[in-house]
């Protein structure tokens, strides 16, 4: 039986011209073959994969070539050339950093420059991994690195450069080896497999390729797994399976179930994949890698930067067809939000449910009149759950607040809201406001990013003028307040969670008082209320407001609830919402 050598061995490239993905780089080096302007020491670095050593071994025999060709390759022919084929050249030395990082190591090695060479003009010395050679190694290295020997050169190659003494790198010449692309990966792969007689499919060499993630080296070692796993007929379904990749089809499906508002498809999906035993996080990252391909199909001069088959392409380009670029800028925005906020959550899979509710809901237009703030909201979504769930008497009074709702002077002066203290206000959460809901919603997320609902809310406020003073409610202030509080930076994480707990009242419009507990969190407002003031100016859009802050009195002290017991609070006043959380099997953390 013929012995095995894998591919990344058995195709390793012996010339200029076979090395894959380095054009500019091999030209360069031929051309000072040709030329005979060689440098003492060159510096080989980039990443893992990409031809480094192979490229120091190919440089290193045609410099010794007795009879080089005139592009500058070594013939092949020659008796420096055969010793080199048959590792018996004492001209070419490899010695590996990683296991020689010693003083005493360089000093030997040092010893042997002194030898000139019996075949052939230069003595190469390949230092492999030298960025593992200590600090004392590096220094014992310098003065021979600088002025070497006429018939020595020193070959570096290294994946990590800044970790290579100053001192070394200005007395080389450095070479940076790029990544390889997805396209020159696959064309490789299929070069190799039809010299192993192995059939394939491109979508299956594209996965591959992507797997590799830019390292030749790594691309032919997963080439032989898959091609074992499929015994010589490399499939797409066979390599996803062997290697636990997500199918894309699970992409296409779900960006095209969220441009038609399908969020149970959605949520079924969602739960398909991750009982096959896929991490919400990686699923977040894959189809934001897809709407960015995605988005990249929409315009032929992006077109060339999506690396993948051209199968792949063509499907891209047709669902770029079906998107809007609004939808796909707030879906990469989304998904963008929770990869941030996927580790430190401690409900990942309602993190990741949530955004994919909130991209499908993208394209769902607007319900009821246009306010002047945009809040999230869940929109329509559970508008059928939320009906079922209402009492059959409760009909005639919805029926009979329609009329006197109507009478109201106009949607800029909400005088129907609630204006009573927060002590009196009927819970926020009413079977019959689908924004209630959504507001009560937001609460359950541990965490989330205020920053870009505060750009968008912005836009907003700058169209009012100075001159615009604007009627508003308790109703009103509770909710800025809120989200005001939810749009603090980071370094008054501590103060938000405390003003959270606070209740905003208008004392004699627009006036407004905040009670708080003790001096400590009187002073830590005070030194904020000028933001606060002016925050709460520019989105109730009234330049009369006034803020005063005040101690609570014993009496006026309440018991401040976490958030399990104002969701279980929710459930009692409301049991759409106890339905909603056992519909989609929801826990709170």
């Amino acid at each position: 039986m013929e012995e095995y050598i894998v591919s990344a061995r058995k195709y390793r490239p012996t010339s200029f011209d076979t090395v894959v993905g380095q054009q500019a780089l091999t030209t360069t080096l031929k051309n000072a073959v040709k030329s005979g302007k060689l440098a003492h020491a060159y510096l080989f670095c980039g990443p893992r994969g990409v031809g480094k050593t192979t490229c120091a071994r190919i440089f290193a025999k045609a410099i010794n070539c007795l009879t080089p060709t005139d592009e500058g390759e070594a013939c092949g022919h020659c008796e420096s050339c055969q010793a080199f084929n048959e590792q018996r050249s004492f001209n070419i030395f490899e010695l590996d950093a990683a296991s020689n990082n010693s003083v005493e190591h360089i000093k030997t090695l040092m010893e042997q420059t002194r030898i000139p060479p019996q075949v052939g003009k230069y003595k190469v010395f390949i230092i492999d991994e030298v960025h593992m050679l200590s600090t004392a190694a590096f220094n014992a290295f310098l003065k021979t690195l600088e002025e070497p020997p006429a018939h020595v050169i020193f070959i570096l190659a290294t994946t990590e450069k800044h970790k290579i003494l100053p001192t070394i790198l200005s007395r080389c010449q450095i070479y940076d080896f790029e990544r390889m692309t997805v396209r020159n990966t696959i064309n490789h792969l299929k070069s190799v497999a039809e010299r192993e007689g192995i059939s394939y499919e491109e979508e299956a060499l594209a996965v591959i390729a992507e797997k590799a993630d830019g390292g030749m080296r790594d691309a032919l070692s997963i080439f032989d797994q898959a091609a074992s796993f499929c015994q010589g007929n490399i499939t797409y379904q066979k390599v996803i399976e062997d290697l636990n990749v997500l199918d894309a089809e699970n992409y296409f499906k779900m960006i095209d179930l969220a441009v038609s508002n399908k969020v149970a498809d959605i949520m079924v999906l969602l739960n398909n994949i991750i009982n096959k035993g896929f991490d919400g996080g990686l699923l977040i990252q894959g189809l934001a890698k897809h709407v960015r391909n995605v988005l990249m199909a929409k315009d032929e001069q992006t077109l060339s930067l999506l690396e993948v088959s051209d199968q792949q392409r063509t499907r891209y380009q047709e669902q770029a067809k079906k998107c809007e670029t609004r939808m796909l800028y707030e879906a990469l925005r989304l998904m963008n939000q929770c990869d941030i906020q996927y580790r430190q959550s401690s409900n990942k899979r309602l993190l990741v449910e949530l955004t994919l509710i909130e991209v499908a809901q993208i394209t769902q237009p607007d319900e009821g009149p246009a306010s002047g703030r945009k809040p999230r909201r869940l929109k329509s979504l559970f508008k059928q759950l939320i009906q079922q769930s209402q009492p059959r008497k409760a009909a005639p009074q919805v029926a009979a607040a329609e009329p006197v709702a109507s009478t109201q002077p106009t949607a800029s002066i909400p005088t129907s809201r609630p204006t009573a203290t927060p002590k009196t206000a009927k819970p926020l959460i009413k079977p019959k406001s689908m924004s209630s809901i959504s507001f009560s919603w937001n609460n359950l997320r541990k965490k989330n990013s205020p920053q870009t609902t505060a750009q968008a809310e912005t836009t907003q406020g700058e169209n009012a003028t100075s001159e615009q003073i604007q009627k508003f409610g308790q109703h009103d202030l509770e909710l800025e307040w809120l989200s005001m509080c939810n749009r603090m930076p980071q370094q008054l994480s501590g103060v938000a969670s405390r003003m959270k707990n606070m209740s905003p009242t208008i004392t004699e419009f627009p006036a407004i008082e905040v009670t708080v507990e003790n001096q400590l969190a009187r002073e830590q407002i005070e030194n904020i209320k000028g933001k606060i003031l002016s925050t709460l100016k520019l989105h109730l859009q009234n330049n009369d407001i006034t803020l005063s802050i005040r101690i609570a009195e014993h009496q006026e002290q309440e018991k401040t609830l976490s958030r399990r017991e104002q969701f279980e609070l929710m459930e009692k006043e409301n049991p759409s919402v106890k339905k909603l959380r056992e519909l989609l099997n929801l826990q709170l953390a």
